[in-house]
């Protein structure tokens, strides 16, 4: 998992609140594992005018233009602005996945649905809350100069708005750890990976049928 750090992005407003994740990410591309492929698919019903499908190309499908990922201006946006409960919706974990692999970084929003926030900071995205008035103020920022670009620093917990406002926000101490090295689940699991082998020595000393192959 990428480690998260400090990042300087073009922040795209989405004014919409409640976008569950099947908004995020239809349901019809749930079927592949792999956590990759699913940004032409990230909001593939607010950004496309027809139905979307899996393995489909999505290059000559007609655009809906008032989308604000269709908009020339926030073309490689790596910072997503959104409104309250963001997230909601089914478990699924392909949401965090289509939006880290459209290419954002970080998604500030004044409330995300609880599962929805739990399964960004295990894929590498951060997902920030503000206070609303403070999402208000970057909404403006941003809507009114074209190129307008936010900083998240994870280590100080800000997020500087492009007239250089800033905002403190809160986050777990483990959660922050964790995102700052990089570390998913398995990570984490592998910084123990001397005494996992330590353990598996002993217990083919004191168990060796346990571990016999069952090769003739």
């Amino acid at each position: 998992m990428r480690p998260f750090t400090q990042h300087t992005g073009l922040a795209a407003p989405l004014d919409l609140a409640n976008v569950d994740t099947d908004m995020i990410i239809p349901k019809q591309f749930l079927k592949s594992i792999k956590r990759t492929g699913f940004g032409k698919n990230l909001f593939d019903e607010l950004r496309y005018q027809d139905e979307g499908q899996p393995d489909q190309s999505c290059e000559g499908r007609p655009l809906r233009d008032e989308f604000v990922l269709n908009q020339a201006r926030y073309a490689g946006a790596s910072v997503l602005l959104a409104r309250q409960n963001f997230g909601c919706g089914s478990s699924r974990e392909h949401a965090p996945w289509a939006l880290d692999d459209y290419g954002f970084r970080s998604i500030i929003a004044p409330s995300f649905a609880d599962i929805f926030y739990n399964n960004c900071f295990k894929n590498g995205l951060l997902p920030i809350v503000l206070q609303a008035e403070d999402i208000d103020q970057l909404f403006a920022e941003v809507t009114a100069k074209e190129g307008a670009q936010v900083v998240v620093d994870l280590e100080k917990q800000t997020v500087t708005s492009p007239s250089g406002a800033t905002f403190e926000f809160p986050v777990d101490n483990f959660r922050k750890h964790c995102l700052l090295n990089g570390l998913d689940d398995i990570g984490l699991t592998l910084q123990q990976d001397s005494a996992i082998r330590r353990y598996e020595e002993k217990r083919m000393n004191e168990a060796p049928w346990l571990f016999l192959s069952r090769e003739k």
